[in-house]
């Protein structure tokens, strides 16, 4: 007794001593918290001010009417960022649309339904999808999958009359693109979709179905408002990869700077241009408007992540009053 009396009395003479050092340490580490988000910050405007500068001449000689104009031709030195800004959004659409469907029900399967077995199976072939360099991706879109789109896809939307699926089976195009980023995103949104259904409190769902609630209804109404962040936080971090990806579309988006309706002609995106055209740019207008794409991607990107922010602030305000 006296020696466990003897031990209590020397952590009580040294725990003071180890608090203050501990709270000596908490400036330090708020400084060197404070230093790594300033970081960031300064990173994003030297980003920013070097594409600003790099694209002077392209912004001095075609202004705002460089957002508005299809036309792209290095020979005349007419450049326009219409068609590689519609490329863009439509395949992003695209995947998005057919992406996050999945995902979500991918990671309800994975929470809700699927047994041990399957759902370390299932698990690990959606973290392998995410593994893929997207070269591969571009590869196999390229060499098997436009085939199959024009041999089976295409020719079955062609026969439903629509604006949207007019033209030739070729394979390629903004359709077979959007699908490809699909599959590359896919992982990521339902990755962290499923962390998020997993997350949720079981007394929350098992107070659901105690009441008689189906698991559509778990789903719905505890589910998926109580994650609604972390749920639109992998929507994000899909949409993030799928604007700026590069080498996957320019495999099978086609390449042409043109706008038209239909999801079967060939397009281009920001990325796919500059990854195309970046090398051959001898000319310095030629070269200030890739980097002036480029500024416009940097900008389209900070655009959508302010209104994703302001969406999702107001989709926490209803759910917070129950309207």
């Amino acid at each position: 007794m006296p020696i466990k009396t003897d031990n209590f009395a020397t952590e009580e003479r040294i725990s003071p001593i180890r608090g203050t050092k501990r709270r000596n340490l908490d400036p330090a580490f708020r400084r060197l918290t404070m230093i790594c988000g300033t970081l960031i910050l300064l990173a994003v405007a030297g980003i920013f001010f070097e594409l600003v500068l790099e694209s002077r001449p392209s912004l001095e000689k075609f202004g705002w009417s460089f957002l508005f104009t299809g036309s792209w031709n290095p020979v005349t030195g007419e450049f326009g960022a219409a068609s590689s800004i519609y490329g863009t959004l439509v395949s992003t659409l695209i995947a998005m649309v057919v992406a996050v469907p999945m995902s979500l029900v991918i990671a309800l399967f994975l929470v809700e339904m699927a047994s041990p077995g399957v759902r370390r199976l299932v698990g690990g072939a959606i973290e392998l999808l995410a593994a893929i360099p997207s070269i591969i991706y571009g590869m196999w879109g390229l060499f098997v999958f436009a085939p199959f789109m024009a041999d089976h896809v295409q020719p079955f939307l062609t026969e439903t009359g629509l604006p949207l699926f007019a033209g030739p089976p070729m394979g390629i195009g903004m359709l077979t693109a959007g699908i490809i980023l699909a599959l590359m995103i896919l992982p990521f949104i339902t990755a962290v979709t499923r962390d998020v259904f997993t997350l949720v409190p079981p007394v929350l769902k098992e107070s659901a179905y105690g009441m008689g609630s189906t698991t559509w209804e778990v789903t719905r109404k505890v589910t998926i408002p109580y994650g609604i962040q972390g749920i639109m936080g992998g929507c994000f971090l899909g949409l993030g990869r799928a604007i700026g990806e590069t080498m996957a579309v320019t495999f099978v988006i086609g390449n042409r700077h043109e706008i038209a309706l239909s999801l079967f002609s060939a397009g281009n995106s920001i990325a796919s241009t500059l990854a195309n055209e970046f090398t051959e740019a001898a000319d310095p207008v030629y070269l200030s408007s890739l980097v002036e794409l480029g500024l416009v991607l940097f900008g389209l990107t900070f655009l959508i992540q302010i209104l994703a922010q302001m969406w999702l602030k107001r989709v926490r305000k209803k759910m917070g009053t129950g309207t």
